[in-house]
């Protein structure tokens, strides 16, 4: 099984998890640390070190950050790369995590699973486009 890491700033963890929770049931092989604003970048360290050697049992794990070049990011780049099979990924949204979660043991290998996760991502972001009423047909005439 690929392991599941979520970070980020404030509460952004605790809140996937626990929408992945709602919609999944239990997790296994799944950790989540919170960045809070009364703590430091050492204690981040620490609390993504300790879940990254909770789950270093697993065939590779995948962190999920919440923005690009944030602590939460920069921290687990630094402490992936001195480890194998750890891949970062930033920008997540809760279908993206949903469908990683649900879809990982179908993955051939941890670096499978984060292109999927990244393709998975692209198409979660979209924009809702009211369409124009459909004129009736029948009025243009004004006859009944």
């Amino acid at each position: 099984m690929i392991g599941i890491i979520v970070t980020g700033h404030g509460s952004f963890a605790t809140g996937m998890t626990s929408a992945l929770k709602l919609i999944v049931g239990d997790v296994e092989g799944y950790e989540s640390v919170d960045f809070d604003s009364l703590e430091g970048t050492d204690d981040l360290e620490r609390d993504l070190t300790a879940a990254l050697d909770a789950l270093s049992g697993c065939d590779g794990t995948l962190v999920f950050c919440d923005l690009v070049g944030g602590s939460p990011f920069k921290t687990a780049v630094t402490l992936g790369v001195a480890r194998e099979g750890v891949r970062v990924m930033a920008g997540t949204n809760l279908g993206t995590l949903i469908e990683t979660y649900m879809t990982r043991d179908s993955a051939a290998n941890v670096d499978e699973l984060a292109d999927r996760a990244v393709e998975t991502a692209k198409k979660q972001v979209t924009l809702f486009q009211m369409a124009a009423p459909a004129q009736d047909e029948s009025d243009e005439d004004g006859g009944i």
